[in-house]
Order: C-alpha cells, then structure tokens, then sequence
C-alpha cells in the first residue's frame, strides 16, 4: 500500500464522512469519541505493558488499531474545525525545536555510530 500524507488521510476521511447525511459530529461529541478512543488505547497498554492481563472472555485488540482509531477521530475533528494538520504539525515542531532544544542530552556523532 502507498504511503499517504496527512493531507491525503485529510482527504480520504473527508471524502468518507461526505457521503452521510449527518456529516461530521460536534467538536464536543468528537472530543468525547476521542477520550474514549484513548481510553482503548490504554487499556491496550496496560495489558501489554502493565500488571493487568486481559481476560479470555476479552477481544484481542491491537496497540496499532486503537491508534488508528484515535488518529482517525482526531483527523475528523481537524476537517470538521477546518484544521490542516501539516501546518498543525510544523508549527508544534517549530514551538519544540525552540522552546526544547536545550531541554535533554543530544546523543553526540560519535555515540550514533556505535
């Protein structure tokens, strides 16, 4: 499968969501989506990572679908408030390279080759 940038991902979930009368739901409602898609995600993790094993009677879901679904709701909140998220996105870099570049420990040249 081809790689998509963000603004092709934009697209596809725009295109998606256009084919229903209801549309994109309310920033609020999708905000709500969003904390409970999270709230998979970390459940996930805490059975993976964490003291909590899943039980049988429980779907195997995956780190990478919970993901999906957070980065696909998120992506619907950015269409439905008109947001590019590229633009989202080098500008939150541009805040971290300032604001942290200082921040932690580089790894120097020479530790990168070994």
């Amino acid at each position: 499968m081809a790689e998509k940038s963000i603004a092709d991902m934009q697209q596809e979930v725009d295109a998606y969501i256009s084919q229903f009368k209801e549309g994109y739901f309310s920033p609020l409602a999708m905000m709500a989506r969003l904390t409970e898609e999270m709230g998979e995600l970390a459940r996930e993790i805490n059975h993976f990572y964490g003291e909590k094993p899943k039980k049988h009677s429980e779907e195997e879901k995956s780190m990478e679908q919970e993901m999906g679904d957070v980065l696909f709701v998120m992506i619907c909140m950015a269409n439905s408030l008109d947001i590019d998220l590229e633009e989202a996105f080098r500008l939150v870099m541009s805040k971290f390279q300032k604001r942290d570049k200082d921040r932690w420990t580089k790894i120097e040249e020479s530790e990168e080759t070994t």
